[in-house]
């Protein structure tokens, strides 16, 4: 099941989308995809979809298209995950994960377009793979961590980097607003086999820039859930953000930042593919 969030007419709602063409509305059911991983899990809504006016479906180009969860509480982001982006970035070895928060104002949706800020001209880009928390919990084990996503989805962890080193810490550059985009849906756990590989391509103005795949995380998404709700609860709705293989363009040489017109796609095979445009913010 794909399930996405949008805006029709005005009003905010979210769905699913069937045979990739019609979005039938599932606000019945709550408010927001958020406050119905609250409520039920994704048996549960997939069950209720069975109640949905269809007589009242969309086409996708009749909506606009939101973060697939535009209200997280806690949106989690784990860099240096990949071992050739670790080394390109000429970092130390860990033995833990390193985690840095999003907040949702840096979220941005599909075909939306990516504020290039005046403030930078060091906007780049950082393909991953996000998974959406569908059952909350504190210090969960790995071994029951699967049961606890409820989908996946892309996600461009774009970033500023001069200001993510103005100090040692990177929360400025990671949170412009509108630089994070998320979408265009999230595939249920349901259509992934627990642990299968997934494939992680990054093309900019159809050039692929960066390619990696689940199997090359130095933490998997186990330990990564583990890990977090150590530390904290997580809640239904909130999303972990899993690292960006090598090949970003501040590493290169020369570097490779994106411009006013580029078009950067995030591709998760068989999950989805995220578009976007890159736009000169005006002061």
């Amino acid at each position: 099941m794909k399930i996405l969030s949008y805006i029709h007419d005005g009003r905010p709602s979210w769905g699913a989308l069937e045979n990739d063409v019609r979005v039938v509305d599932l606000g019945f059911i709550a408010p927001s995809l958020c406050d119905a991983l609250a409520a039920a899990d994704i048996d549960g809504i997939r069950t209720r979809l069975a109640d949905a006016d269809r007589s009242r479906a969309l086409r996708l180009d009749q909506i606009r298209l939101l973060p697939v969860v535009p209200d997280p509480q806690k949106i989690v982001c784990i860099g240096l995950n990949y071992e050739a982006h670790r080394l390109e970035a000429k970092r130390a070895e860990t033995k833990h994960p390193t985690l840095f928060p999003r907040w949702p104002t840096s979220q941005n949706a599909h075909g939306m377009n990516i504020p290039l800020p005046p403030e930078s001209v060091q906007l780049d880009f950082e393909g991953e793979i996000a998974l959406v928390i569908g059952k909350g919990g504190r210090r969960i084990a790995q071994k029951d961590a699967w049961q606890h996503i409820a989908g996946y989805a892309p996600y461009n962890d774009a970033s500023i980097r001069d200001w993510q080193y103005h100090t040692t810490q990177w929360g400025a550059g990671k949170n412009f607003d509108g630089t994070g985009a998320f979408g265009p849906w999230m595939v249920t756990r349901d259509e992934v086999q627990d642990g299968q590989r997934l494939e992680l391509v990054t093309r900019l103005n159809g050039e692929e820039v960066q390619r990696g795949n689940t199997d090359q995380l130095i933490f998997s998404i186990p330990v990564l859930i583990h890990y977090i709700s150590t530390v904290m609860t997580l809640m239904p709705g909130d999303v972990i953000v899993t690292g960006t293989p090598a090949g970003v363009g501040v590493k290169r040489e020369p570097q490779l930042f994106m411009k006013d017109g580029d078009r950067i796609e995030v591709e998760v095979i068989g999950i989805g593919k995220l578009e976007n445009r890159v736009v000169r913010e005006e002061a």
